[in-house]
Order: C-alpha cells, then sequence, then structure tokens
C-alpha cells in the first residue's frame, strides 16, 4: 500500500477521501491493463 499509493494501510482505513481516491485510480488502472491485454491477445 505504502510504496503503490503513498500511505499506510492505517491512514488507508481512517480516511474515507484517500480511500475513495486509491479505489478510483486502482479501477482505472484496471480498465487501461484491460486495454492492453485485448491490444496485445485480440480474439
Amino acid at each position: 500500500m505504502q510504496q503503490n499509493h503513498g500511505i499506510g494501510y492505517e491512514e488507508y482505513n481512517r480516511s474515507l477521501d484517500k480511500r475513495l481516491d486509491i479505489e478510483k485510480a486502482r479501477e482505472k488502472e484496471y480498465k487501461r491493463s484491460m486495454k492492453l491485454a485485448v491490444e496485445f491477445n485480440p480474439r
């Protein structure tokens, strides 16, 4: 958590705003990686 997002797990649990920001970033990264996977492995 600290390496990827710059905050510790304890702070992540305490701060709803930070948690939402991190989850939005995770969702964005997930969608980006799915696009790349489709580009490299078209079906």
